[in-house]
């Protein structure tokens, strides 16, 4: 053994240039959905679904328990690609085509897969450039229950290690996977209106109009929680947690200081809405696109409001409708002069998210 004392400066994650088109990625770890999880997650974002809530009623409906809520499902399965693709992103751009399939129970373990579509670099910053991946995730791989519980696209903006290395451009097509929600099928000798109570009276079907747009009344403030959050996640993201890197050269990233993870705003505006828009709803079909269009620090405040978009009959089943939303997140920050509506003299209001959803709504005509 030599007598010199040797030290290996480490590096996590990957830079730009270490991407490449038709690169797949087998994510490190797996989740398994703990009680402790489910729990932490589902009031911290307020969810209101009795699915999540009341294992009577989850059963009743025809499920194995309490039902993980879509935004929880999506934390846990982004997550597990945070130290693969965006460890060392400046921002997560853009949500496409995201689609969720069996249910997440507590117990259930998610492993996830991600291909590499395209990789482009920046026109106007060097030290940056754009990767777009798809990730699958399914659970209890190996079991009788094996299954997809959700696929979706992102694209994030990522930083090189080195300017002057080339990127490795082009594109592939993503792979073609059959993801559609598992909703128990409507019995008719489950008395479900003697369940009712358990949920809201006026978020059925019927109860939308298109054209309208709902302001949920509740807010959820962010404290640096958000720190120990995105760490029982397992999201290595150094830009939620490691304000040393960031003192060290505040001009790169954002607001020179820690950025709330992105799952937090949106499980955040999912489970605002939720008792308005969702608490009816079997399942979320899809979501077409979502970005984040401003950064939430520790102190603000998310708001969320929802468009009705359109409805449609289910194609198979004519106890539930789908239902086209717009989900809206936003803040308010003091501004000298600013003048908002919503708000009092000296703030301004600032989306933060917007998500293009569909959900499968129950008819009060079946259920209550």
């Amino acid at each position: 053994m030599s007598e010199i004392r040797r030290t290996l400066h480490k590096h996590t994650g990957h830079f730009l240039e270490d991407f490449r088109p038709g690169q797949r990625f087998r994510h490190k770890g797996g989740k398994t959905v703990t009680e402790g999880l489910f729990c932490t997650f589902t009031e911290f974002a307020m969810s209101s679904n009795p699915l999540a809530k009341n294992a009577r009623f989850a059963r009743a409906y025809g499920y194995a328990g309490l039902v993980c809520p879509p935004g929880l499902t999506m934390l846990v399965c982004f997550s597990q690609t945070v130290e693969d693709i965006s460890e060392n992103a400046r921002a997560n751009l853009e949500y496409i085509d995201m689609r969720f399939g069996a249910p997440l129970y507590i117990g259930d373990t998610v492993e996830v897969e991600t291909v590499v579509l395209n990789v482009r670099p920046s026109s106007s910053r060097p030290n940056l450039g754009i990767v777009h991946v798809q990730s699958t995730a399914r659970k209890n791989i190996g079991a009788s229950d094996e299954a997809v519980v959700m696929t979706w696209q992102r694209k994030v903006q990522v930083y090189k290690r080195d300017e002057s290395a080339e990127t490795q451009t082009g594109e592939v097509a993503p792979d073609a996977i059959e993801c559609h929600p598992w909703i128990p099928a409507h019995d008719a000798a489950v008395d479900y209106k003697s369940l009712s109570h358990l949920s809201s009276p006026d978020g059925y079907f019927e109860d939308f109009e298109p054209g309208t747009r709902i302001e949920h009344s509740r807010g959820r403030t962010v404290t640096s929680e958000h720190i120990h959050l995105t760490a029982i996640l397992d999201n290595t993201s150094q830009v939620h947690c490691n304000q040393f890197m960031i003192d060290c050269n505040p001009q790169q990233y954002v607001g020179g200081q820690l950025i709330v993870f992105g799952g937090i705003p949106f499980v955040l505006c999912l489970g605002l809405s939720c008792p308005d828009v969702g608490a009816n709803a079997l399942a979320d079909v899809c979501y077409a696109s979502g970005r984040h269009t401003a950064p939430l620090f520790a102190g603000d405040t998310v708001f969320a409001a929802t468009e009705i978009l359109g409805k449609h009959d289910h194609p198979d089943r004519p106890d539930l409708g789908l239902l086209d939303t717009r989900l809206l997140g936003h803040k308010f920050e003091r501004a000298a002069g600013g003048t908002h509506e919503d708000a009092p003299p000296g703030w301004k209001k600032t989306r933060i998210f917007e998500l293009d959803r569909q959900l499968a709504v129950k008819r009060r005509s079946h259920y209550a």
